[in-house]
C-alpha cells in the first residue's frame, strides 16, 4: 500500500502562482509514476501531469503545458506541481496519485489516491 498526501492548495487570484506538494508513504518502492489529477465541481476528474519516478520523464496535458511544472524529490518521496498564471478555469480539487506500471494515462492508470487539496482562483 502506498499513502498520498497533498498540501499547498488556497486561493489565489488570477495570474498567481502556487505550489502543491504530495508525499508518498507505505511501499513506495512499488512506484512507477505519480501523477496530477484535479476535477472541478459537476465534472469529470482530468489527467494534469504525470512523472516517471524512477527517471524524471514528464507529460502533461497541452492546457497547462506552458503554465505548470510537475517535479519530484526522490529522497523525500515527494511530487511538486509548480502552477503559475493560474486562471479562473483551474479551479478544482487537485488529486496526486500513484501507479506501479505504465500504460495509457487514465484515471485506471493509477492505484493510489490522495484526498485531494482545494485550488481556487478568483478572477
Amino acid at each position: 500500500q502506498v499513502q498520498l498526501v497533498e498540501s499547498g492548495g488556497g486561493l489565489v487570484q488570477a495570474g498567481g502562482s502556487l505550489r502543491l506538494s504530495c508525499v508518498a508513504s507505505g511501499r513506495t518502492i512499488s512506484t512507477y509514476g505519480m501523477a496530477w489529477f484535479r476535477q472541478a465541481p459537476g465534472k469529470e476528474r482530468d489527467f494534469v501531469a504525470d512523472i516517471n519516478w524512477r527517471n524524471g520523464t514528464t507529460y502533461s496535458t497541452d492546457s497547462v503545458k506552458a503554465r505548470f511544472t510537475i517535479s519530484r524529490h526522490n529522497a523525500k518521496n515527494t511530487v511538486y506541481l509548480e502552477m503559475n498564471s493560474l486562471k479562473p478555469e483551474d479551479t478544482a480539487v487537485y488529486y496526486c496519485a500513484a501507479r506501479s506500471r505504465t500504460g495509457v494515462v487514465t484515471t485506471t492508470l493509477y492505484d493510489y489516491w490522495g484526498q485531494g487539496t482545494q485550488v481556487t482562483v478568483s478572477s
